[in-house]
């Protein structure tokens, strides 16, 4: 009896839900850029694939949203050295009317993007950069302090 309330409950429930006004979602998009319901058309399309594995693509949009890419095997036929490498970049405009830009390369030192919007890294102090060149000269002293090895243990 209770299994028959159950599935009577969940019947009902269904009926409601699927009888409930459905509401349209808004388009995706760049907020500000594009009226509710306004379809946004796309302005030019390019799509190239080569037998060798290289390719391009790009587009453009009715509100000014670009991009492009392409692409090579990098070392083709050499299966220890065949890397897949990429550049390309894309722009839009930001939501408070910024143009942002970014070109890219990617390949087998990962992902390098470029834009003036993006965040860097503040610089090295002068005593660390020091530091550094300091222990590039002179790799036979650390070597001397034990290398990251432990000090042998000591008699007495």
């Amino acid at each position: 009896m209770n299994s028959l309330v159950f599935l009577a409950v969940a019947a009902a429930s269904v009926a409601l839900v699927s009888s409930a006004p459905q509401r349209a979602l808004p388009p995706r998009g760049p907020p500000g850029q594009q009226p509710q319901g306004q379809q946004i058309p796309i302005i030019s399309q390019t799509s190239e694939i080569n037998p060798d594995g290289s390719y391009k693509w790009s587009y453009e949009t009715g509100n000014q949203i670009k991009a492009n890419e392409e692409g090579a095997v990098k070392n083709l036929g050499n299966p220890e050295a065949e890397a897949m490498s990429a550049q390309g970049g894309f722009s839009y405009t930001a939501d408070d009317g910024t143009p942002i830009q970014v070109q890219y390369i990617a390949d087998e030192n990962g992902f390098q993007p470029q834009g003036a919007h993006l965040p860097t890294p503040p610089p090295i102090p002068e005593a660390i950069l020091k530091s550094i060149e300091y222990n590039k000269a002179h790799p036979e002293e650390d070597e001397s302090q034990g290398g990251g090895q432990a000090a042998p243990a000591r008699k007495g």
